[in-house]
């Protein structure tokens, strides 16, 4: 090591380099006003984090009022968006996030190194101050890195808020309609019931044959079957929507509505419906921002593949044997004698060109996602419909008649029964295709503005180890 005359003068230039690296801090909100607007726009309601008693206090008071009455489908997605836990633990990695970014902004600490050396008589003291000048020189780019990370990271935090909306909206439209098929089952039951115990009667006085009476009670067994599966599925839907509430102990017993909503009076109509998706899908925007991200890791990498650590040191030596102090500086500088960084940069162009493929698929399974649930919707609206103003008025006509001919004699009990048989099949397929029509409508909603309900970007932060700027 050689020493030369020390100025304080770059040290006077780097010091206020320092004291900006450190200003970098954290925001009040974590940076969630951002994913409040997000979801508010694309639900209506905003998210809200839960990081205080007072807070959970906050929400023990909305949900109170909403549990008191039956539940609304508005209300279910009012208390998953506040109570819902998985979603709550989602929302720490904006925290995550928001930290790398304010680390990103901050400059490492400098190293101090002390050294005592002792030869006979002779002591010799060495000081060095060491600074990180390459972590300094490329803070800018690694601080807008890691911007985009946490941008990406409110983008995701809205997507699991939307998803948990459209997870609730799903699981509640399903577990009413369970609950309203059991309800239905059980009037069919006792009807059966009565049925079965009539062609008993008649088969012990001789006017009705064996064959007739035991296919009442084929039917009867079949019926209590039927109401031991619908039972079962409004338990397991039920607690599908009460997992996803965040509800346990007493307030598991609340109230649904007995009935779906009524099926409205026309389909939706939506224009450029595709348009709208590349505007608003969370997925899209997603893979936009770690594109742009990787674009600028990409940079970063390129510019310092050759020199990869430079840091600059100030010394300050002393001995017993001579009153002068020894000053100067030491500069280290990383030779790229055997590694010229070719692998780090064709990482991060592998990591890049990815991540443009994976946004072009993106791109196109929104379009397709969209198109696929506007028709399922079409269609679901279509079916339920002709349930609505087609096939349950006419089975009811036919019952109708067939008990103004049952009155006057024309036909037999058995024809009377068999129909009622019919009407069972068909008032059970129309409860299930108003089911179908509002988890498809829910299904186009999440299409237009979240992402698929099978995947879609996940965000990951695979590029986050693209550029290496000041390792050691």
């Amino acid at each position: 090591m050689r020493n030369f005359p020390f100025s304080l003068r770059p040290l006077a230039m780097i010091v206020p380099m320092l004291f900006l690296g450190g200003c970098a801090s954290l925001s009040p909100d974590g940076g969630f006003s951002s994913v409040q607007s997000l979801t508010k726009e694309r639900l209506g309601k905003a998210a809200t984090r839960v990081g205080s008693d007072a807070d959970a206090a906050s929400v023990d008071e909305t949900i109170e009022p909403l549990l008191a009455a039956p539940l609304t489908v508005d209300g279910a997605v009012t208390i998953a968006l506040l109570n819902n836990r998985g979603l709550q633990a989602d929302y720490a990695e904006l925290g995550i996030a928001e930290a790398n970014l304010v680390q990103a902004g901050r400059l490492a600490n400098p190293l101090f190194s002390f050294g005592r050396l002792t030869r006979g008589g002779e002591i010799e003291i060495e000081r060095k101050l060491m600074l990180p000048i390459m972590s300094l020189l490329t803070m800018p780019i690694s601080s807008k890195i890691e911007r985009r990370f946490f941008e990406l990271a409110q983008l995701r935090a809205a997507s699991d808020a939307v998803r948990v909306a459209d997870d609730t909206r799903r699981a509640y439209f399903s577990a009413v309609a369970a609950q309203e098929t059991v309800k239905y089952m059980e009037q069919v039951k006792l009807s059966a019931e009565a049925s079965a115990e009539l062609a008993r009667g008649m088969a012990r006085v001789g006017n009705w044959s064996k064959l007739e009476a035991t296919r009442e009670q084929a039917f009867y067994a079949d019926v209590v079957t039927q109401l031991a599966r619908a039972m079962q599925t409004r338990v397991a839907e039920r607690e599908k929507l009460t997992r996803l509430l965040g509800l346990w102990g007493a307030r598991t017993k609340f109230e649904l509505p007995d009935r779906l909503p009524e099926l409205p009076q026309a389909a939706r109509e939506v224009a450029d419906i595709e348009g709208q998706a590349m505007q608003n899908r969370l997925d899209v925007m997603m893979a936009r921002r770690e594109l742009a991200g990787l674009a600028a890791s990409l940079g970063l990498t390129k510019a310092t593949r050759f020199i990869n650590l430079l840091d600059v040191s100030y010394l300050r030596n002393a001995s017993s044997d001579s009153p002068t102090r020894q000053t100067g500086y030491e500069i280290e500088l990383e030779i790229p004698l055997f590694d010229w960084g070719g692998a780090r940069v064709r990482k991060a162009e592998a990591l890049y060109m990815q991540a443009v493929n994976r946004a072009a698929s993106v791109a196109v399974d929104a379009r397709s996602e969209v198109r696929e649930a506007y028709t399922g919707y079409r269609s679901a609206y279509d079916i339920a419909k002709h349930y609505r103003d087609e096939v349950v008025p006419l089975q009811k006509r036919i019952s109708d008649e067939q008990m103004l001919r049952y009155n006057g004699m024309l036909i037999s009990v058995f024809t009377l029964l068999a129909d009622a048989r019919a009407q069972v099949v068909s008032v059970n397929a129309s409860i299930e295709a108003l089911r179908d029509y509002w988890v498809a409508e829910s299904a186009l909603q999440m299409a237009q503005t979240g992402r698929s309900v099978e995947g879609g970007m996940g965000g990951s932060k695979a590029g986050g180890s693209v550029a290496e700027p000041a390792g050691h």
